[in-house]
């Protein structure tokens, strides 16, 4: 395969990483360099022949350097497509010698807005001169070879020592360069196009991280990307089997759910819906009550804790097989615990924060909505209405609150019944909310006396309510907004319920 020589090259970078020892070896290798104000500096003073731009241009940099390499006599040497005499003898004219390897890496625009620099400051790290060298240098990779990170710099080492770059090489650096500019071009304009309201553009680079064995089932392949904001993507694992499509996606739902509370929690999902969720003093005792929630169906489950997970927890969640267990952190001695599991896959994830945005994609498009956030703890209570039946004692109002906050996790629709800060019953994902209800009450067994229910959204008619009343619940919340809430308070002040509207609804179909 034939390849093309390097002997003439511009290198400007910002980030300085090995930038000396990539000199020296074009050096060595008889490389004529240009080069601008650092960068050159860098060079000389490490004691590599380099030719200032400006110098070649004739023409200074000016304006604190925004206006340095943008000059024809640069331009024509990048652009000009070497297979063709016409541009050959076009730039030979003016005196324009074509480069061979162009070597740019931008302002560090985006670490400069999570910085939280200042409006000023960002617009600064806009690079102008570098994208469009980067871009030129790429649409002519025909006749360029371009580097875009410090990271491949080794390659130009074994160009040097192999007789340049192969076209095929070429052309695999002009992609990169081509991803690197469109991911540069994004986050400005998403910084500058930034607000609280639905955007009207927006996108995100997305990186493939690794492919899975498959996707939801075997017969699909699958891979999982990495984007620009932090989740459980970058969990970093400990220990057990690869990861799997339906483990990230569980893993997902858990994670969102115990952090739906301040206290500490432990929440174990199954296929995308929680088959127990509760809060206690510690995390151990949130898992026994979370797990007597529905111990058939935590078989296999996920778990998640939005605490350190301790060893005392460890002992009990290891007696029970668990796919995936995840948590801000582990005790000392909890993980080699956890291992004796050959197959659990055990994570660690710092990342706390809820994206402000949900997308979900549909043939053709994309869904954006404001991710369903829960009030602030101390908030809801406060902001419900009291419709029916007498005032709660304090214990009641924390599991109608624990419910409410809990609700949101479970599928449409969705009936959640809660004692003692745990849920005890679990109804989900059903056409109707009397399915959901019988569900919910057939879950929670005979501990079904003496429990609140929350429901995600308003009872349609008396009906759903009344099959949780006969089984013993002692208080409801739910949105409220239905034509017939007359005739759903009714039936609660009849049974001496008490009922609270909340006015907001926690639908959830994904």
């Amino acid at each position: 395969m034939s390849k093309k020589k390097i002997t003439r090259a511009l290198v400007s970078v910002y980030d300085k990483t090995g930038l000396v020892e990539l000199g020296k070896s074009l050096d060595a290798a008889g490389v004529e360099i240009l080069s601008t104000g650092s960068t050159a500096a860098t060079l000389r003073d490490a004691g590599v022949t380099v030719i200032d731009v400006s110098s070649y241009t004739g023409f200074p940099e000016i304006m604190g350097g925004r206006v340095k390499t943008l000059h024809p006599r640069i331009h024509s040497g990048i652009l000009a497509d070497q297979n063709n005499p016409e541009h050959l003898k076009a730039i030979a004219d003016l005196d324009i010698a074509p480069f061979d390897l162009v070597v740019i890496n931008l302002y560090p625009f985006a670490q400069t807005i999570a910085s939280g620099a200042s409006f000023a400051e960002c617009i600064e790290q806009i690079d102008i001169g570098g994208p469009s060298m980067l871009r030129g240098a790429a649409k002519n990779h025909g006749s360029v070879a371009v580097v875009s990170r410090p990271s491949q710099y080794p390659l130009i080492e074994k160009a040097l020592t192999e007789g340049g770059f192969t076209a095929e090489q070429r052309q695999h650096l002009a992609l990169e360069v081509f991803r690197t500019t469109a991911e540069y071009d994004l986050a400005i304009a998403t910084w500058l196009g930034a607000s609280n309201e639905l955007p009207e553009w927006f996108g995100e680079i997305y990186t493939r991280e690794h492919s899975l064995r498959y996707g939801e089932n075997p017969h699909q392949d699958a891979a999982i990307y990495r984007g620009s904001s932090s989740g459980i993507v970058g969990a970093l694992q400990h220990h057990g089997k690869e990861m799997s499509f339906n483990n990230y996606t569980d893993a997902d739902a858990a994670w969102r759910t115990a952090f739906d509370h301040s206290e500490p929690c432990v929440a174990i999902i199954k296929h995308a819906n929680p088959c127990g969720i509760a809060i206690a003093d510690d995390v151990a005792s949130a898992y026994r009550a979370a797990h007597a929630c529905d111990p058939v169906s935590a078989f296999g489950g996920v778990v998640a804790a939005n605490r350190m997970i301790s060893v005392e927890m460890a002992k009990e969640l290891s007696l029970i097989f668990t796919e995936v267990v995840i948590a801000p952190g582990y005790e000392d001695g909890a993980i080699e615990i956890l291992s004796a599991k050959p197959s659990i896959r055990i994570l660690t994830c710092t990342s706390t924060d809820i994206a402000p945005l949900e997308r979900r994609p549909v043939s053709g498009g994309m869904l954006l909505q404001q991710s369903d956030r829960i009030d602030a703890p101390g908030d809801l209570f406060a902001g419900w209405k009291q419709v029916s039946g007498e005032n709660p004692s304090p214990q009641v109002i924390s599991d109608l609150e624990f419910a409410w906050r809990s609700v949101r996790a479970v599928k449409s629709n969705a009936i959640l019944l809660a004692k003692d800060g745990a849920a005890i019953g679990i109804g989900m994902g059903q056409v109707n909310r009397v399915d959901s209800a019988k569900l919910a009450v057939d879950r929670a067994g005979d501990r079904v006396v003496g429990t609140v229910a929350a429901s995600d959204a308003f009872f349609p008619f008396a009906d759903g309510l009344e099959i949780l009343i006969r089984a013993g619940v002692t208080a409801v919340v739910q949105p409220g907004g239905s034509v017939r809430d007359e005739e759903v308070i009714a039936a609660a002040r009849a049974a001496g319920v008490a009922m609270f509207f909340t006015g907001t609804r926690h639908f959830s179909h994904a």
